[in-house]
């Protein structure tokens, strides 16, 4: 099994609630290195996505631990990588500053990748690929009908002149949302993706009329809800949230949610199954100080012979 990876990678600096400071790699770094721990053994993981030549060696080595993923898809940029300051006022709550964002990743650069079981595009930045780019992919797999899971994420995030984000409307969301197998969206995100803002329901109507099959809102500690539609009809299955003995940090939840949705979908072939999963793997993220503890995640690993 082959899963790919897009999305701009991150040098993130957490200023956390206590006071605390951490640092380590985020943006799509979550998502690959929950995929390279969790992913069953026959699965591979090609991430796709540029960074800092300077920052390259050291990215590189780190992912030589990970015999599970491929790197050739990673190439180097001009320029500063990203780098993200969050500052958390509380757990679920916080302002995000960016600085030095990156290039859109070009279609030319996935293309190569596209013969998959499974496409992971998380907009980490909000501007990780074009709406065009997606185009390209969509058209690129119809036939083949390779499931592409779309992380809106920062995708209705502005900046301002100071690197502030800020939350935003998508005016073409219908076009990003068309023809999609999964869509991942936080309840913030959610309430934000429409000018017109419609409430919870009608807005999942209209997404899953544009041909886009699944839509899953994460809702921090109270769990996520996978809206579901079957021959028109949409099912709703909520999940509580996961209990944990304590929660340090919610910086990267939603990008290893997805991950794990992803690496149980390609074998259980079952959305349910996979958002429990994905629920219960997030909620252990939210345990750790930053990225730099992620390899615990291993304890979640798939077995391909299972569902």
């Amino acid at each position: 099994m082959l899963i790919t990876v897009v999305g701009h990678i991150c040098l993130d600096v957490i200023h956390h609630a206590d006071g605390s400071e951490s640092q380590g790699y985020g943006g799509i770094f979550y998502s690959l290195a929950a995929l390279a721990n969790i992913a069953d053994s026959n699965t591979k993981i090609f991430p796709v996505f540029g960074i800092g030549s300077k920052d390259y060696p050291q990215l590189i080595e780190r992912l030589s631990a990970y015999k599970n993923v491929d790197t050739s898809g990673i190439f180097k940029t001009d320029g500063q990588t990203n780098q993200v300051h969050l500052y958390y006022q509380d757990n679920n709550h916080r302002i995000e500053c960016s600085k030095d964002i990156a290039k859109p990743i070009p279609f030319k650069k996935i293309k190569p990748y596209l013969d998959t079981n499974m496409i992971l595009i998380n907009m980490i930045s909000g501007f990780d690929i074009t709406l065009e780019t997606l185009d390209e992919i969509r058209m690129a797999v119809r036939e083949e009908k390779i499931p592409v899971f779309l992380d809106v994420h920062s995708l209705s995030l502005g900046i301002n002149e100071d690197g502030k984000r800020y939350r935003r409307s998508i005016p073409d969301w219908r076009r990003w949302l068309f023809m999609l197998h999964t869509v991942q969206m936080n309840e913030e995100e959610t309430a934000g993706l429409a000018n017109e803002k419609p409430d919870e329901e009608y807005l999942i109507k209209q997404i899953t009329a544009l041909n886009t099959n699944n839509v899953i809102i994460t809702r921090g500690s109270k769990g996520c809800t996978l809206f579901k539609d079957e021959h028109k009809h949409i099912e709703r299955f909520d999940f509580a949230g996961i209990e944990t003995e304590r929660t340090l940090d919610s910086t990267g939840c939603g990008d290893v949610f997805a991950a794990a949705y992803c690496a149980k979908y390609i074998r259980a072939k079952d959305e349910k199954i996979s958002t429990e999963y994905a629920n219960e793997v997030a909620a252990m993220n939210a345990t750790f100080k930053s990225s730099n503890e992620i390899d615990r995640l291993s304890k979640f690993k798939i077995n391909e012979n299972k569902k």
